[in-house]
Parts: C-alpha cells; structure tokens; sequence
C-alpha cells in the first residue's frame, strides 16, 4: 500500500470516502467485511505480484466476497464464473475441479486478484461503480506496469480489457479472452490456456511458476 500512499490525498478518495460513509450511516450492507475489502493487496504484496487476474466487482451475496476477485470463502457454493474457471484449469492442466472457491493459495504465490472496484452493496451488482474505485486500481495497474516487468496480466471480458491501455505490452505478457461468466465463456474464455501460457511465460523470465491446484 505505501506505493500507492499518494492517491489517498487525491479527490476522488475523499469523495470515496465520503460515499461510503454514507452507505453505512444508511445502514446498508456492503461487501466484502471492511477487513477484507484490500485482501487481495494484503495477500499478495507489491513485489512479489507475478500475476494479475483482473475482476469488475465483489460477489454481492452474504459470505462470499473475501476481496480477492472471482474468489469464494470456504464452504460457499462455486459461483459460476468461478466454476467455468476451474473447468478450464481441469481442460488446461487437467487438474481436479476443487471442492472449494478459495483462490486464497494464489494469492499467496504472487497472484494478485483485483477487482476494479473494491465494494459492492448487498444484491446489487455494480453498486459502487464510478465512485472512485477504478481511478484506485487503474493507478495499481499502472505501477505495476511502469515499474514492474515479466508481469502476466489476465483480462477476462471487455471490462477488464479496458485495463489494457494503461499496461506496456513491450514489458509484459497480456492474456485477453472473453470473461468466464456462463454467459460469455464458450466465446473463448474455455480453451484459451492462460493457466499454462502464465506459467510458460514466467519460467522463460526467470519466475517460479504458480501452482493452481486447490487441494
């Protein structure tokens, strides 16, 4: 966090603020738990990122978001974004389809997984959209991006690809498919091989590959 200490005196934070403030005076319900809402800065730190998997928000349902994107606690139900992931690990790396959604473990190895916005009201999807929380991630991709490199960048469906202006492909390796979701999947999310394109990459740049596997 102290590489990004500066957007915390810049306008739109205080407005985010402010914003969310209000949420909670009006008692509403966010997600994640306050103390999980920067989980995926915590979990990875900034020089030990070797991946980026980029989400739009939070699961809105109660128990699930832990702040790591696409990311369930223990003992949630497989969302099924999350599932259609796992499927293309299994077709990918013909690992097996974990009984849990925690993607905790990959954080750990140097995943970072970001949402681009960080909060979300409960049942209302994109809730807290254009409050701030993108110009916040927009500035972690970016720094990353100008001071990092061999980074692998995952960019699921056209909201994560907007991310892709501000990444210096020169310097790094950007994966983009069509985002998971039941919806769009069999658009070219299932088949694209980014698990193990990831971990090609990272070996030819001197990195230690993830290890996907859940169990």
């Amino acid at each position: 966090m102290a590489q990004l200490s500066d957007q915390f005196d810049q306008p739109y934070w205080h407005q985010l603020e402010q914003f969310l403030a209000a949420q909670l005076q009006a008692q509403k319900i966010i997600y994640p738990a306050e103390s999980d809402v920067f989980n995926a800065l915590n979990s990875t730190s900034y020089k030990a990122v070797k991946v980026i998997i980029l989400g739009q928000d939070p699961y809105h349902g109660e128990g699930q978001a832990h702040g790591l994107s696409f990311s369930v606690t223990r003992g949630q139900r497989l969302p099924p974004s999350l599932k259609n992931i796992f499927k293309e690990l299994h077709r990918d790396l013909q690992l097996a389809i974990p009984e849990h959604g925690c993607l905790q473990s990959w954080a750990q190895q140097g995943v970072l997984l970001l949402n681009a916005v960080l909060t979300v009201e409960q049942q209302q999807a994109g809730s807290h959209a254009g409050k701030g929380w993108e110009l916040f991630t927009d500035a972690i991709v970016a720094r990353l991006s100008d001071s990092r490199s061999g980074l692998v960048f995952m960019l699921w469906g056209a909201y994560a690809q907007k991310k892709g202006r501000l990444i210096n492909q020169d310097k790094h390796c950007v994966l983009s498919s069509a985002h998971p979701s039941p919806l769009s999947a069999h658009r070219g999310f299932l088949g694209n091989q980014h698990f193990s394109k990831a971990n090609e990459y990272l070996i030819a740049n001197d990195k230690t590959a993830i290890s996907w596997s859940l169990d």
